[in-house]
């Protein structure tokens, strides 16, 4: 189903990282999220109002919430879809994240006024009729969430849209909070209990969650959240696969959207190259990035010595050095300024976003013991920094 709809209504659907596909995504996400919630919410009202449970009720505004949300949705895509302009010269395309926030806000919304409702019942209790059909609707609301849920998932992820990855997991939440109204009425219709209102403060609770949820996903790229290590790779092995690029460092990326990205990097260059040269060659980096990955990309070039044996060795004496003090540390731009008395080593350390001053202080010092007793005419001159890329799994 989902990729009948894709082919269908989706023109060159695989050309997913062209922006007029991409926004071809996100609005046939958003009608078919209104098409199916809108129905889900006529059916459990009707429902509600026949068995006369709270819980039910519940789930269908939850329905409309998220039908709204795919109104806000489509409207955040298509004006995230305007180009560039004078005022907004990388375009609009974090109008999509602002969207989804307003989607949270609204979310937490309606289900904090549930969470009002669901105490007035548990005060006051009303009396509830079962009927098998009223079970059998949401045990096929169920499906429909479910297939909703996987429906939004699979196309975020071909398009790599955090929005729709949102609502993949609103969806699946929702099936939780149905699975949970089911509950209520089978316990009535064999015990005669009435649960309604505990269930629909659950329920109530649950949509809370899913509001702050997509509230935190939306918020993190509107902040400026660190590198995906899989981007970082990509462009890291991009600029450094050109003749004449030794190596790179301090990869920054700016997010203006999905698909939307300003970087810039720092690449070495053998310092015995002519400049114009490799000015060139990083001239046809950028052009190429901007063409094949979509990515406009800033290079600065820093010189590195290459071919003296002495420097080599020096790098790897302080590789083992860091390796031996703490595995996540780094270091790149090493400059080496000889003397008789004294060598000063200059070079940038890399270090985890959990290293306070204290620490970085005393990882100087170290650093420092550690290569005097390589050498004791090395001087270690040292420049901390953190790195922009989020922190890999040890299993990547």
């Amino acid at each position: 189903m989902t990729e009948w709809l894709v082919r269908h209504f989706v023109k060159n659907c695989d050309r997913t990282d062209d922006a007029d596909v991409r926004t071809a995504y996100g609005v046939l996400t958003s009608v078919v999220g209104i098409c199916c919630n809108l129905l889900l919410f006529v059916a459990k009202m009707i429902l509600g109002i026949m068995v006369r449970s709270i819980s039910v009720m519940a789930d269908g505004f939850n329905n409309l919430s998220d039908a709204a949300s795919s109104i806000i949705g489509f409207v955040g895509v298509k004006m995230a879809q305007k180009p560039a302009d004078e005022h907004h010269p990388f375009g609009h395309g974090r109008i999509e994240y602002i969207s989804a926030f307003i989607v949270a806000f609204l979310v937490i919304q309606v289900g904090f006024s549930l969470f009002k409702t669901s105490v007035g019942k548990i005060r006051e209790p009303q009396q509830m009729v079962f009927h098998g059909v009223s079970v059998l609707i949401l045990v096929l609301s169920i499906g429909v969430k479910l297939w909703l849920g996987m429906f939004n998932r699979t196309l975020g992820k071909r398009i790599h849209s955090s929005v729709m990855m949102a609502t993949a997991a609103d969806s699946l939440g929702d099936v939780a909070t149905t699975s949970a109204t089911i509950l209520s009425l089978v316990v009535f219709g064999i015990t005669g209990f009435n649960i309604d209102g505990i269930v629909g403060l659950a329920v109530s609770a649950a949509v809370m969650a899913a509001g702050v949820n997509i509230a935190r996903d939306t918020l993190a790229p509107l902040i400026g959240e660190a590198i995906d290590p899989k981007i970082y790779r990509e462009i890291k092995e991009f600029v450094e696969q050109y003749d004449g690029i030794v190596g790179t460092h301090d990869l920054i990326v700016h997010n203006y959207g999905p698909s939307k990205s300003m970087a810039s990097i720092h690449a070495e260059v053998p310092d015995d190259e002519n400049i114009r040269t490799s000015h060139e060659i990083v001239d046809t980096i950028e052009r190429d990035c901007l063409r094949k990955m979509g990515i406009f990309l800033v290079i600065h070039m820093d010189p590195v010595e290459t071919g003296n044996e002495q420097v080599e060795a020096i790098k790897k004496q302080v590789t083992e050095v860091l390796a031996g003090l703490d595995s996540r540390l780094k270091f790149h731009d090493l400059r080496m300024v000889g003397g008789v008395q004294r060598i000063n080593l200059i070079f940038d350390v890399v270090v985890p976003m959990d290293y306070n001053e204290t620490m970085r202080d005393k990882l100087r010092i170290r650093i420092s013991e550690e290569m005097q007793k390589q050498d004791s005419r090395f001087n270690c001159i040292m420049t901390m920094e953190n790195s922009f890329c989020a922190e890999e799994p040890e299993s990547i």
